[in-house]
C-alpha cells in the first residue's frame, strides 16, 4: 500500500471523553469545535500552517492584539470535510507530530488542506503538496486507488470539486481495459509469485463501489472500448451482489428477505428498485450479449419491486429479441400484479413474443412449407430455426399454463396464435397443449373447443398423437374425422409409395438379370424373379386392402349423411368410445338422429391420394 511518514515528534494529544488534550506543557490557548467534539490546541501552531485558520484567530480578536494573552480562541469548524477524525491529522501535522498518509485517509487530508487553505505560502512541504504527492503513488496501484475512491464517499463535493474523484476512475478504468496477458497480478511490484490474470479479475473489486461511482466507472471503461461482454458481466456481478433476489429464483412469497445464512442487511425496497432500474440502463444494447437467463431473472425482479414501466419494456424487449435462447422454467413468471387474473402473467409473456416477431426471425423460412420430419426434430435444437425453437418452447408454455382454470380462451387463443403455421413443423406440442385446456375447461361450448382446435393441423400430428386425438373424447367429433380422414391419406400414400418402390425394382431386377446374368445361371435368374413376385404380389395385395377399407369408410359416410343417423355407429367403425355426460343425453342421443352433417370427399380424392384434401370438405 502507498504510504509517507510525516513529522518527527511523539504524539502528545490524548482524548478525555470527548476533548483532545495536547500535552505541550503549555496552557491551551485556542478551543476548535468539531461537530461534538473539542480540541484544546495553542494559536501560533496553527495559523502557522493554515491561511483559514491564521484569519478566523485574528478575526477573534478584532485585532486587538492584547486579547491574544487574555482571552482564549474559540473557533467553530463544524463543515471542515472528514469531521474530527480527519482534523486531528491536521492538528498533529500542525504540532510536527509523526502521521502517516495512507490510500485511506489522503483524500479526507488533501480536502481538509484544500478548505484550510494549507498551501506553499504557509511553509514548505505543506499538506496540500504532501498529499498530492502521495496521489502520484496511490494512482500507480489498482488497490491503492480503489480504496482512496471508496473513501472520496466520506467528502464527495469536496472530492469532486478537487477532480480526485475523476482521476481515480480515469485510473481505474485504464487498468480494467489494460490487456490481462500483458501484465500479472498483483498489478503494483511484489515479491509474490504472479499468476495468470483472466478478464473479470476487476469486477469483484468494483462491485464494493456505490451506485453512483460504479456507474461513471462502467461509462467510463466503455468508452475506451471495453468489450461488451464483459461490461455486461461487471455488471450483472454487482446486481447480483447488491440485488438479494437476483441470487434465487423470486417466488410468490419471496418477500424482502436476505439469503439464508447471510449476515449483511438488506436494502430497502427503494434502494432496489432505483439499484435496478440503473443497472438496466448499463447493459449494453447489443443483442446475445446478455444472457436470456439473468435477462428474465432481472424482469422477474423488476416486477417483484415495482420497478418503473419503462424499466420492464426495456427488459421485455431485449428478452424477446433473443427468445429463443430461453428456457421454459425461466419463462414461468408468476403473476405478482393487483389484478391476478391467472396464475402465471400470460400478458408479459404476450409482449415478449410479439417483441420476438418485431424483430423479424427467419423472414425466409416463411416461404416454406414447414414439412419437417420427426427423425429432424430428434437431432437436437442446434438444426432449429430460431423461429422454430420459439414456436416449441411457446407450446411447452401453453401446456404449463393450460390447467389454470383463470385462463380466458381469448388470451390461450391469442397467444397461441402468434406464431405462424410453418414455424410448427409438427403439431404434437400445440395439441397436448389444447387437450390439457379442454380438461381444464370442461364447461367449454362446442363452438369454443371447435375455435381452439382450430389452432392445430390434424396433418402434422405424429403418429402417436393422432391415436391418441382419435380416442379423445374431449375433441369436437369433426376434428375427429379429420384426424380418422388424414391418417387414412397417409396410410395410402405410404402404401402407394411402396407399391412405386417394389415396382421399379422389379423392373431393375429383371433388366439385371437379362443383361448382366449369365445364361447357364437359371437358378440365380429363376430366384431373383421369384422373390420380386412375391415382394410386388404382397404390396399390390395390402393395397387392394386399402382400397376396400377406404371405400367402406366412404360408403358408411355418405349412408350417415343421407339417412342423417347417428354418429355412434361411424364412431363404432373406428373404435371410439364417445360416452355421453348423463343418461338424459343417452336418452337424446338415442332418440333425435345428430345434426352434424359430413360432405364426403370425392371419389376422385380419394382414388389419387390427394393429401392436399382441405378441412372444409369433411362438413361444416
Amino acid at each position: 500500500m502507498a504510504r509517507v511518514k510525516l513529522g518527527s515528534k511523539s504524539d502528545v494529544f490524548h482524548l478525555d471523553g470527548q476533548v483532545w488534550l495536547c500535552s505541550t506543557g503549555l496552557p491551551s490557548d485556542a478551543i476548535i469545535e468539531v461537530g461534538e467534539t473539542s480540541f484544546h490546541l495553542h494559536k501560533f501552531p496553527l495559523l502557522s500552517r493554515s491561511s483559514v485558520l491564521e484569519k478566523l484567530i485574528r478575526e477573534f480578536y478584532d485585532g486587538d492584539e492584547k486579547k491574544y494573552e487574555d482571552k482564549k480562541c474559540v473557533l467553530q469548524l463544524h463543515d471542515i470535510p472528514g469531521g474530527a477524525k480527519t482534523f486531528l491529522l491536521v492538528a498533529k501535522f500542525c504540532y510536527g507530530v509523526k502521521i502517516e498518509l495512507t490510500a485511506l485517509n489522503v483524500v479526507g487530508l488533501r480536502c481538509a488542506a484544500e478548505y484550510l487553505q494549507m498551501n506553499e505560502d504557509y511553509g514548505e512541504k505543506n499538506l496540500i503538496a504532501q498529499t498530492e504527492s502521495l496521489f502520484d503513488e496511490v494512482f500507480g496501484n489498482w488497490a491503492d486507488t480503489i480504496n482512496a475512491l471508496e473513501t472520496c464517499e466520506e467528502v464527495l463535493p469536496h472530492a469532486e470539486e478537487l477532480h480526485i474523484v475523476s482521476r481515480c476512475i480515469d485510473s481505474l478504468a485504464i487498468k480494467a481495459c489494460a490487456d490481462p496477458s500483458l501484465f500479472n497480478w498483483p498489478v503494483s511490484g511484489c515479491n509474490s509469485m504472479p499468476h495468470p490474470v483472466h478478464e473479470d479479475w476487476w469486477y469483484e473489486d468494483v462491485s464494493f463501489l456505490t451506485l453512483h461511482l460504479f456507474k461513471r466507472l462502467i461509462l467510463i471503461i466503455g468508452s475506451r472500448g471495453m468489450k461488451p461482454d464483459t461490461i455486461a458481466r461487471s455488471v450483472l456481478f454487482y446486481a447480483k451482489k447488491h440485488l438479494p433476489l437476483m441470487g434465487r429464483q423470486s417466488s410468490f412469497d419471496n418477500g424482502n428477505h436476505a439469503a439464508s445464512g447471510s449476515n449483511l442487511s438488506v436494502p430497502s425496497n427503494t434502494d432496489q428498485r432505483t439499484l435496478l432500474e440503473e443497472i438496466v440502463t448499463l447493459l449494453p444494447d447489443e443483442k446475445g450479449i446478455t444472457p436470456t437467463k439473468l435477462l428474465l431473472r432481472l424482469l422477474r425482479t423488476s416486477m417483484i419491486l415495482n420497478a418503473s414501466r419503462s424499466c420492464q419494456e426495456s427488459l421485455e424487449k431485449r428478452v424477446g429479441a433473443q427468445l429463443n435462447e430461453a428456457v421454459l422454467e425461466d419463462l414461468l413468471i408468476p403473476n405478482i400484479g393487483y389484478s391476478m387474473e391467472t396464475l402465471y402473467d400470460v400478458d408479459c409473456v404476450q409482449r415478449i413474443l410479439d417483441h420476438f416477431m418485431l424483430v423479424g426471425h427467419d423472414t425466409a423460412d416463411s416461404t416454406s412449407n414447414g414439412a419437417v420430419d420427426e427423425g429432424q426434430l430428434m437431432e437436437g435444437s442446434h438444426s432449429l430455426t430460431p423461429m422454430t425453437m420459439v414456436a416449441t418452447l411457446l407450446d411447452s408454455y401453453l401446456a404449463e399454463v393450460a390447467p389454470d382454470v383463470t385462463l380466458k380462451l381469448p388470451k390461450f387463443f391469442s397467444l397461441a396464435a402468434v406464431i405462424p403455421d410453418y414455424a410448427r413443423p409438427l403439431d404434437d406440442g400445440i395439441y397436448r397443449a389444447i387437450d390439457r385446456y379442454l380438461k381444464a375447461h370442461p364447461w367449454l361450448t362446442d363452438s369454443e373447443r371447435e375455435q381452439i382446435c382450430r389452432l392445430m393441423d390434424c396433418q402434422k400430428l405424429s403418429l402417436e398423437a393422432s391415436t391418441h386425438a382419435a380416442q379423445n373424447e374431449r375433441l369436437p367429433l369433426r376434428v375427429i374425422v379429420q384426424v380418422l380422414f388424414f391418417e387414412q391419406l397417409r396410410l395410402r400414400t405410404s402404401v402407394a409409395g411402396w407399391f412405386f418402390v417394389s415396382d421399379n425394382l422389379e423392373n431393375s431386377q429383371n433388366q439385371s438379370g437379362n443383361i448382366s446374368l449369365p445364361r447357364n445361371d437359371h437358378s440365380a435368374q429363376e430366384g431373383c424373379g421369384e422373390d420380386g413376385a412375391i415382394a410386388v404380389d404382397d404390396v399390390r395385395e395390402r393395397v387392394f386392402e386399402l382400397e376396400k377399407e377406404c371405400s367402406s369408410m366412404k360408403q358408411e359416410i355418405e349412408t350417415l349423411v343421407k339417412t342423417k343417423g347417428s354418429w355412434n355407429s361411424f364412431c363404432r367403425r373406428f373404435g371410439i368410445n364417445r360416452k355421453l355426460k348423463s343418461g338424459e343425453e343417452k336418452e337424446k342421443a338415442s332418440s333425435k338422429p345428430c345434426n352434424v352433417k359430413v360432405s364426403p370427399p370425392s371419389t376422385k380424392s380419394l382414388q389419387n391420394g390427394n393429401q392436399n384434401l382441405g378441412k372444409d370438405e369433411l362438413g361444416d
